[in-house]
């Protein structure tokens, strides 16, 4: 079950970017500290950064390479992609698609996740938006 909530969180929530769902995959208490070092309570400080990335990178997308899960966690290897479409980390858009390695630890209480730690490869990404600004 906690696998198949990780998925509907990247495909529900993420890549179809349905705001609805966060109830039935987020735990109220929800605490998120996300790579581009925000740390969020709750559904409506996820869904501010929902729109944020969504606002900055058009057709986002997550793809979940690998899921590992131990007792209440779920380890997952991810890509996470977009066009730049938008100011983002300080650059300017640039329309041109940009792709990045990252992982993501979930921790559930029940059915629900309850924290969410997500580090991302931001090097590459960086490299990729200083690239495309010539």
């Amino acid at each position: 079950m906690q696998k198949q909530q990780v998925r509907k969180f990247y495909q529900k929530i993420w890549d179809a970017y349905d705001k609805t769902v966060i109830a039935s995959v987020l735990h109220r208490d929800f605490t998120f500290r996300g790579s581009l070092g925000q740390q969020l309570k709750g559904h409506d400080g996820f869904a501010e950064y929902l729109d944020m990335v969504h606002k900055a990178l058009g057709d986002y997308h997550c793809a979940i390479e690998e899921l590992v899960q131990e007792g209440d966690k779920v380890f997952a290897k991810m890509c996470f992609s977009g066009i730049h479409r938008d100011e983002f980390m300080g650059y300017a858009a640039t329309d041109v698609k940009v792709s990045w390695q990252g992982c993501a630890l979930f921790t559930f209480e029940g059915e629900k996740v309850i924290d969410l730690w997500v580090l991302g490869d931001l090097q590459s990404l960086q490299q990729q938006l200083v690239q495309n600004q010539r």
